[in-house]
C-alpha cells in the first residue's frame, strides 16, 4: 500500500466507514525473511505474552529500568518510561541526570526515578557507576540510551553496562552511539538488543552505507557478530539475530517524528520484563509500535500524529495483535 492508498484508507476509517477490523485487515500485511527468501506471514505467528495469572501483583510484570535522558532531553527518558507501563511493564525506574531527575517524574506519576552524578554539561557521569552497580541488578530488563548524550565517560560507562549487566539490555540512541564500532561480544550472549536506525548502524560498524540491501546485511553480520538481536529500524524495520531474520510490515511515515525510536524501546524493553526472549520482543515489539503508528494516523493524519500519539495506541496495538487477554487461576 503506497501513501496516497493509506491516506484514503484512513480518511473512511476516521468517517466511521471501517472498522477497526477493517481498517488492520486492509493496512497490515506481516512479512518474514528466512534463509534468504520473503514469505507472507500471518498475525498467528507473531509472539504473544503470556496470559495473567488472576492473583498476581505489579512484581510479577517485570521491572524496567531506563538508563536515559540530560539536560535538555528528559523527554526521551520519559517516552521510553511511559511506552514501557503502557505496555505491561509492572514497574519503570528512571535512572537520570540528577538535574532533570523531577522533570521526567513529572512526565507521568507511575514513574519511579532516581538521580545520579553529572558533568557539567548534565550528562550522567563515571561517578554513578557506584550507585547504578547497586540498582541495575534488580531490574529485569533495562533500557539504555535515549537522550543521555555523549562523552568519553559515557562511552567506558556504556560499554562496561552492555558487557557485564546481569539482565537482557534493549539498547538504543545514544546508547548505540557511545557504544562505537568497538564493541564486544557481551559476556551474556543472546541477552542484548540493539535497536539502530541506518546512521547509528553505520556508526557501530565504523562505515557509511547507503543502500538498504547493504545496512540489512551489515545488521545481520553485527547481530552474529555480538549474538544478539538487532532491529534495523526504517519502512519495513528488519529483525535479525544473525541466524534469522524478519521483516515487519507495520507502520507509517507519520512515525517519522521525533521520540517514536524512545516509544519503540520502551514497548521491547517491557515485553522482555514481561517474560519475552529479546527476538520475541523485539517481532512482536516492532508490530505492536507499527500498529499504534498505524491507528494514531488513521486518527491525527500523517503530519501531525506525534510520539505520545503512538504510546496513546498501544493498548488497540496490543488487543489486535493476538495477545491473549483473558486471565488465568
Amino acid at each position: 500500500m503506497n501513501r496516497h492508498q493509506f491516506q484514503s484508507v484512513a480518511r473512511q476509517f476516521r468517517a466511521g466507514k471501517l472498522s477497526i477490523a477493517e481498517f488492520t485487515d486492509l493496512v497490515i500485511p506481516v512479512i518474514t525473511v528466512r534463509s534468504g527468501s520473503i514469505d507472507s506471514g500471518k498475525l498467528d505467528a507473531l509472539p504473544r505474552l503470556p496470559m495473567r495469572n488472576i492473583d498476581s501483583h505489579k512484581g510479577h510484570y517485570g521491572h524496567v529500568m531506563v538508563l536515559a535522558g540530560s539536560r535538555g532531553m528528559a523527554g526521551a527518558a520519559a517516552l521510553t518510561a511511559i511506552a514501557a507501563l503502557r505496555c505491561g511493564a509492572g514497574l519503570v525506574t528512571v535512572a537520570t541526570a540528577r538535574s532533570v531527575q523531577d522533570v521526567v517524574s513529572g512526565f507521568h506519576p507511575a514513574i519511579m526515578t532516581i538521580g545520579l552524578n553529572e558533568d557539567t554539561h548534565g550528562r550522567i557521569s563515571v561517578e554513578s557507576w557506584k550507585e547504578l552497580s547497586r540498582k541495575i541488578p534488580k531490574a529485569d530488563c533495562l533500557a539504555l540510551g535515549p537522550g543521555m548524550g555523549t562523552s568519553p565517560e559515557l562511552r567506558n560507562l556504556v560499554r562496561d553496562i552492555f558487557e557485564i549487566a546481569p539482565m537482557p539490555c534493549v539498547v538504543d540512541a545514544d546508547g548505540l552511539n557511545n557504544l562505537g564500532h568497538e564493541v564486544t561480544r557481551p559476556k551474556m550472549a543472546c541477552l542484548r538488543l540493539l535497536t539502530p536506525h541506518p546512521g547509528e548502524l553505520n556508526r557501530l560498524i565504523g562505515e557509511t552505507l547507503n543502500a538498504r540491501d547493504q545496512q540489512e546485511s551489515a545488521a545481520i553480520a553485527l547481530a552474529a557478530r555480538l549474538g544478539s538481536v538487532v532491529i534495523l529500524k526504517g519502512h519495513g524495520s528488519l529483525v535479525t539475530d544473525g541466524h534469522q531474520s524478519r521483516r515487519n510490515g507495520t507502520g507509517n511515515p507519520g512515525m517519522a517524528t521525533a521520540g517514536s525510536g524512545d516509544v519503540l524501546t520502551g514497548i521491547t524493553a517491557a515485553l522482555i520484563g514481561q517474560g519475552l526472549v529479546p527476538w520475541d520482543a523485539a517481532v512482536l515489539g516492532c508490530h505492536v509500535h507499527g500498529l499504534a503508528g498505524d491507528r494514531a494516523a488513521g486518527q491525527f493524519g500523517l503530519h501531525a500524529m506525534i510520539a505520545t500519539d503512538i504510546i496513546e495506541s498501544i493498548p488497540f496495538a496490543l488487543q489486535s495483535s493476538n495477545t491473549p487477554n483473558s486471565l488465568t487461576h
